[in-house]
């Protein structure tokens, strides 16, 4: 089905993610791509032309959902170096093409790649030459000499050189020139959003998440910069004192957060700033045959206390934002994160703004996408059962029986959408 195409998608539960409670057997009007009516099914207007019924009995009508925190280009479940030394260059792109269908099929249209992919690949989204969600590019991240995005290992091999479809993940930036120069270049490739490491990682080879990464000057001039131009920066930052840095340089968001104290929640509180805590890498344990030692040794420590800071953060009423790090976890499997964040806190009704409007919000496309409302661009996500009561069933892709984006119907799973007769005005 093309967006120009008129759907009426019926029979299903409304939760609009406006945190407005669920709307039992409303429909949803779609026509050239957009919503154009939405309201109790007993008061459906005459459609008057040709068009097709998406049948959503027993599920769920929502938002389609955004990840503020994906890398499309990295293979999941961990990075070893050595893996990568057979990649030839540019595999990058053909890597990502499956990886960005299971996002979309899994109920995500629309994503942040935060370092990796590039306009080549924004562009053929955008223009249907493969399929996948909008997306956000920060194209690469910023972070120091010795520090995560320097994924050069001792012998001088560089790993970061394959991860990106062009040639690379990250780009050296110290001092505040390189800062300049480098928030510079990343928005003339097309950075919706700009990275900064205010931490160490676990992936990379020469530091740690106790590390500092770029220091408060260096971070406020990105800031300053990518803020003259309406680019908002997002920081990875691990460590206690690493969030308080990035967030007195005025950062967007605090991507992980893992090791945040009572000091950072109250600066998040204060700022307005997004916690994406990405729980679903967080949860997860390294897996050996995948990931190199120094990153097996440092997640299992981090990992010590990362559970019940996020807990605290979310019960100080901190604003989140969905994000997976998919790529570090696996792909397609994206709105598992749902069923974490409840178990971190937060209500089913909490998490699933999280991961729409709030998610919305964070990326700058609350007044396009984020919310079901009329002339809003019809992104539709049909979910087999009840999430308010059991959060977990959006996070198997099994149980997304469709998803619209711009109108277009991209996965439908329940044999239900039909074309109906047009009927006389």
């Amino acid at each position: 089905m093309s967006p120009q195409d008129t759907i009426v998608v019926r029979n299903g539960t409304v939760i609009d993610g406006t945190g407005a409670g669920p709307r039992p057997d409303w429909a949803v009007v779609v026509r050239g791509g957009r919503i154009d009516w939405m309201g109790p099914a007993a008061e459906l207007p005459r459609i008057g032309a040709a068009h097709r019924v998406l049948d959503a009995r027993g599920g769920t009508v929502l938002p389609g959902f955004i990840d503020a925190h994906v890398h499309l280009t990295m293979p999941a479940g961990g990075m070893n170096p050595a893996h990568l030394l057979d990649d030839p260059p540019h595999y990058g792109y053909y890597r990502a093409i499956p990886l960005l269908r299971a996002t979309l099929e899994a109920g995500v249209t629309g994503a942040r790649d935060l370092a990796g992919l590039d306009m080549a690949v924004q562009k053929a989204v955008d223009e249907g030459v493969v399929d996948g969600p909008r997306l956000t590019i920060a194209y690469r991240a910023l972070g120091p000499t010795g520090g995560h995005g320097d994924f050069r290992t001792c012998c001088g091999f560089d790993s970061g050189t394959v991860l990106g479809p062009d040639g690379g993940i990250s780009m050296l930036t110290d001092g505040v020139d390189e800062a300049l120069r480098n928030t510079r270049e990343a928005m003339r490739r097309g950075a919706g959003v700009i990275k900064v490491m205010a931490s160490g990682g676990v992936w990379s080879p020469r530091d740690t998440p106790w590390h500092d990464g770029l220091n408060v000057e260096e971070m406020t001039a990105i800031v300053r910069e990518a803020a003259a131009h309406d680019v908002p920066v997002a920081a990875h930052a691990q460590s206690a004192r690493s969030i308080r840095n990035a967030l007195a340089a005025g950062v967007a968001s605090v991507e992980h957060g893992y090791e945040i104290d009572a000091e950072g929640i109250d600066m998040l509180g204060e700022s307005g700033a997004f916690l994406v805590p990405t729980l679903s890498t967080a949860t997860t344990p390294p897996d050996p045959e995948k990931s190199a030692p120094y990153a097996v040794a440092k997640k299992l420590k981090l990992q010590e206390h990362l559970s019940e800071n996020i807990s605290a953060a979310i019960a100080a009423g901190v604003k989140v934002a969905l994000g997976t790090d998919a790529g570090i976890c696996p792909h397609g499997r994206n709105l598992r994160e749902l069923e974490l964040l409840v178990r971190h806190g937060m209500t089913p009704m909490g998490a699933l703004l999280a991961g729409t409007r709030n998610a919305a919000e964070l990326l700058g496309t609350a007044g396009e996408v984020g919310t079901l409302e009329p002339g809003k661009r019809a992104d539709i996500v049909v979910c087999a059962g009840d999430p308010l009561a059991d959060i977990a069933l959006p996070g198997d892709p099994d149980n997304i029986t469709a998803v619209l984006m711009d109108g277009a119907v991209r996965k439908d799973t329940t044999g239900a959408a039909r074309t109906a007769p047009g009927a006389e005005d």
